[in-house]
């Protein structure tokens, strides 16, 4: 069985030992845990639930994805653990899984109140270790969703991924992520921007600033090469905007959040 951690905790500190030596005291027999990231930005659960997103279905069936970025610890706010068809999600009830059950239509979604599958002592501060961990570390050896919990309908849900048409026929998404390199990652995917669509013109508008250049891969020929703002359809499926070796984000003075407008008839200056 293999076991993925994603948090916020970074590298510096005991937390994610902490983490992995709870999975292993629970289930022995776990195959392997797999850190798919500790350094989402503290408390972002947006970029917590994007990254999940773009990596989770990386993983064979079966896998089991503990993700903390967790805020609310210690309050009201309920641990989950999202059932699909061929994976399991545990952490907070905060919109961290949000993204997962837009794709995921099917999934279960459990409150955890069961908690003979808890540690003894549980911290306010430090749920990952004493109930994130130990329920993913039952799970891994066996133990049933339905034992962990009841079936829950309310979850906390973020903005939806999907753009919005607005009236005068253009499309406002957003950027959901700034990666390692500076490349603006938007809510457009081909459903909203089709090969046609983009052959006819398409602009694209982010802080004033215009992009109307598409390419495959990052490194195509263009006429204006080294100063050119382009979008490229990235890996996990979304829009990018992005610099040919240089960061999109920092010429264009954006962030996570900011409004993307993409359509034909845009008036932008470039």
């Amino acid at each position: 069985m293999i076991v993925t951690l994603l948090t916020d905790f970074g590298a510096r500190d005991y937390f994610v030992g902490a983490v992995k030596g709870v999975l292993l005291t629970i289930c022995p027999g776990a195959t392997a845990v797999v850190d798919i990231t500790h350094e989402i930005p503290a408390h972002d659960v947006e970029a917590g639930a994007f990254t999940l997103l773009a990596a989770y279905d990386s993983f064979p069936p079966g896998t089991i994805h503990v993700a903390v970025v967790d805020p609310g610890v210690g309050s009201s706010r309920r641990p989950l653990l999202v059932a699909t068809a061929d994976y399991f999600f545990v952490g907070p009830d905060n919109g961290l899984f949000s993204y997962i059950l837009e794709r995921e239509s099917a999934a279960r979604v459990f409150h955890l109140t069961n908690q003979e599958y808890f540690r003894p002592s549980v911290s306010q501060t430090f749920h990952g270790r004493d109930i994130f961990a130990p329920v993913a570390g039952a799970l891994a050896c066996g133990v049933a969703p339905k034992d962990l919990g009841e079936r829950i309908e309310d979850f906390a849900k973020l903005e939806p991924l999907a753009p919005t048409r607005q009236a005068n026929d253009t499309l406002r998404a957003r950027i959901i992520h700034i990666d390692h390199f500076g490349n603006c990652v938007t809510t457009l995917t081909r459903r909203e921007l089709p090969d046609e669509m983009i052959a006819g013109g398409v602009r694209l508008e982010v802080n004033g600033h215009a992009i109307n250049t598409f390419r495959q891969f990052f490194a195509a020929a263009s006429d204006n090469s080294a100063n050119e703002l382009f979008a490229l359809w990235g890996s996990a499926g979304f829009l990018e905007i992005a610099a040919d070796r240089a960061s999109a984000a920092s010429r264009l003075g954006a962030r996570t959040g900011q409004p993307v407008i993409a359509g034909c008839g845009l008036r932008i200056a470039d």
